[in-house]
């Protein structure tokens, strides 16, 4: 690992790297923040499938990706006159400091739920903070993660659950609505049913600290796997999948799903 040194010297060097890519290259030169924007979003997303796969050589390059963005920001900043880099590590530390007084401060807090307690209260109270509990909470956020953070938000300030397992009455009796809903034959109603559904099933993953996010993701990427297992086997039995029975696909997934097995032991 590198020296605390040789950490500043690389960050100089990548701000340096910076001022010259503003001032030299055509394509650098005319970004703005909303043109950067998009590229923002993607990069953060392809660095949360790198934290996924656990890629240690890919989390580095996409963590690279993520602080170019931050450091171009901060140059445009700069430009501008409203802030620079400096002033984005400045108030990152102030806040961390103001927000972590168990560590700074005489605030006790023995395990981490008491940290994340403290951490909500001390952002409602902050002078330039959330006005509300909930506005915290990015309206652009994706639905499934929406969902989980404004439920621990929640939580934070003590609007819960008692115990985990009083949530299944819940899920129960919102999958029942949405059955009664899809009988009837109400698009409307339905669909405002299965989101109440959703939001349940997130609140019983949140209790039980699983990240739906993830674990949906890992599901997504089971499916992509043994349905492409399938689509190879079909493509080398010379057929196609659509003049296939449903029985023989689910021979083949079958098979996918023990070759899997196989391959863990």
């Amino acid at each position: 690992m590198h020296t605390r040194e040789e950490k500043l010297q690389a960050f100089g060097r990548l701000l340096d790297v910076m001022d010259t890519l503003r001032e030299k290259c055509p394509w650098d030169k005319k970004q703005t923040f909303q043109s950067l924007r998009p590229n923002t979003i993607e990069e953060t997303y392809e660095l949360c499938d790198a934290l996924l796969r656990e890629d240690k050589f890919e989390i580095s390059k996409e963590l690279g990706d993520v602080l170019l963005h931050i450091v171009f920001y901060a140059k445009i900043g700069s430009e501008t006159g409203d802030f620079d880099i400096a002033d984005v590590c400045n108030k990152l530390c102030d806040k961390l400091i103001y927000r972590h007084p168990h560590v700074y401060g005489d605030t006790v807090a023995n395990n981490a739920k008491e940290v994340c307690e403290n951490w909500e209260q001390l952002k409602v109270k902050e002078k330039d903070g959330n006005k509300t509990v909930l506005s915290g909470v990015p309206s652009a956020l994706p639905s499934l993660i929406k969902a989980y953070r404004v439920q621990d938000k929640a939580h934070n300030v003590g609007f819960d659950w008692e115990q985990p397992a009083d949530v299944w009455d819940k899920v129960h009796e919102e999958v029942d609505e949405l059955k009664a809903e899809l009988e009837k034959g109400d698009k409307e109603n339905s669909t405002a049913e299965f989101g109440d559904f959703l939001f349940s099933l997130v609140n019983a993953a949140r209790l039980y600290h699983i990240n739906p996010d993830t674990a949906l993701e890992r599901t997504n990427a089971k499916f992509i796997r043994r349905f492409g297992y399938v689509e190879q086997q079909t493509i080398a039995q010379g057929k196609n999948m659509k003049d296939m029975t449903l029985s023989e696909l689910d021979a083949l997934w079958n098979e996918a799903k023990s070759l899997e097995k196989a391959d863990k032991k």
